[in-house]
């Protein structure tokens, strides 16, 4: 007796029910990971800024710059950004795809203006002298700015390929790994250890989505492999050329416009 269409659907359902869900174990992944990072941006600059806005201490930065009206709009969009995250992952993982979508063009634009404050933020923070102790400003307006740059052409490339799905999640986390270095910087006793601490902690959460592409599909997604292997590389390479009387004319000239 051959079998039907409804018995092999019947079958094909019951295998499906017997497997495990990678989609529902991506929902758990980067729901957790969303947390994981509101929670490092909170640690980072809790008592660097957030706890400073309700409390006696002195309205300064951890470079000792002033609260400014720049320095609070950075600060309300890259917290918009860590609340937006959130909300992606929750709509994900409640199938509101349609309103996903619709709440991505506002990331879009919250994105593009991210780029814009933080570089005006590190230019005028550099034109102040203001960096961490003992690192001259021009050598460390590298940072953020680079940052800045990586983040960009993350959200930009998430954008592009937001039909594929795969794609377009490790991208916007890849996207908020850029970002949140500085938050991880600011973390009690690391901004002593220098870029290569504060940005390999950074990373664990890119060794994190590798790890969990690893266990739940057997092999690593081009995105973490190229884009992760991009960011690693950049460490060095950055740290390299901000050390140059190139990039010290650069940064001045730069500064010159603010």
């Amino acid at each position: 007796m051959n079998p039907t269409v409804s018995d092999i659907h019947d079958a094909t359902t019951n295998l499906a029910s017997r497997r495990p869900s990678v989609s529902r174990h991506d929902r758990v992944f980067y729901g957790g990971i969303a947390i994981a990072l509101a929670l490092t941006v909170f640690i980072g600059f809790g008592p660097t800024y957030y706890f400073r806005i309700f409390s006696r201490l002195p309205p300064l930065t951890q470079t000792g710059g002033p609260f400014t009206l720049l320095v609070h709009t950075h600060a309300m969009l890259f917290s918009a950004w860590v609340l937006l995250f959130i909300a992606q992952t929750t709509l994900v993982a409640q199938s509101r795809i349609v309103v996903h979508r619709r709440l991505g063009i506002a990331g879009g634009v919250l994105a593009a203006l991210m780029v814009i404050i933080g570089t005006l933020t590190a230019l005028k923070k550099a034109a102040r002298g203001e960096a961490p102790a003992g690192i001259d400003p021009d050598q460390f307006l590298m940072i953020p700015l680079s940052d800045m740059l990586f983040f960009a052409g993350f959200v930009t490339g998430a954008l592009l390929l937001r039909a594929n799905k795969e794609a377009h999640k490790r991208l916007m986390l890849l996207a908020y790994v850029c970002i949140v270095v500085a938050a991880v910087g600011r973390f009690p006793s690391v901004l002593p250890l220098g870029p290569p601490a504060f940005f390999g902690l950074a990373f664990l959460f890119i060794l994190a989505g590798v790890i969990y592409d690893k266990t739940s599909r057997g092999r690593i997604h081009p995105v973490y492999a190229w884009g992760g292997t991009i960011l690693v590389i950049s460490v060095p390479l950055r740290l390299l050329i901000s050390g140059t009387d190139a990039w010290k004319r650069v940064a001045q000239w730069l500064v010159g416009y603010i």
